[in-house]
């Protein structure tokens, strides 16, 4: 990248391209802005004009990867109207995530980098959204339950698709096992 490109503000585009590289290739907590810098091909300082420092840097790759995963999962849910279906679909969706981006996945629930009660401002919209899809999802497959029921169900849910993600994140299950797993919960 040369330094006319820095003046045309693609500064802050290449290092968060090269950053999510970095998180494609290993966990959040080994990249450093030095090697963000290096991946982009500008100055080792160049990342400090933009991230600040090492947090913010893993910050702004948690933020990304929950706006992916976010987003994923809205399209998943728009394309399954039925709630049984489009539940099941969702947790695939979340599981699979997990299991081909184990890296931003990680990044995403590390509570060093998003602290729990404490997300930053571009993260605390995308949580917000992702427990509303999931809350919606529960109160479409039990329609006559509570709030307190339809926020205890989602919970359930979200901690279903979670644990098994995990458990397939760290080799603990097999692909096949997660899937397997989530059509029993949901199917």
């Amino acid at each position: 990248m040369s330094r006319s490109s820095y003046h045309h503000g693609d500064l802050a585009h290449a290092l968060e391209v090269a950053a999510m590289e970095l998180l494609d290739e290993q966990p959040a907590q080994a990249i450093s802005l030095r090697e963000v810098a290096r991946r982009a091909g500008v100055s080792h300082n160049a990342p400090y004009h933009h991230f600040g420092d090492r947090t913010q840097l893993l910050k702004v790759l948690a933020e990304r990867s929950m706006a992916d995963l976010l987003a994923r999962q809205l399209r998943v849910a728009d394309a399954h109207p039925d709630p049984r279906a489009g539940a099941r679909a969702v947790a695939e969706d979340y599981v699979d995530f997990a299991l081909t981006r184990p890296h931003a996945f990680a990044a995403i629930y590390d509570p060093t980098i998003c602290v729990p009660g404490r997300p930053t401002e571009t993260m605390a919209p995308l949580i917000a959204r992702e427990e509303q899809l999931v809350a919606d999802i529960a109160r479409a497959l039990h329609p006559a339950y509570s709030p307190d029921q339809v926020e205890a169900s989602a919970s359930a849910m979200w901690g279903a698709a979670h644990g098994i993600a995990e458990l397939g994140r760290a080799g603990h299950l097999t692909r096949e096992q997660c899937m397997a797993s989530i059509a029993v919960l949901f199917g």
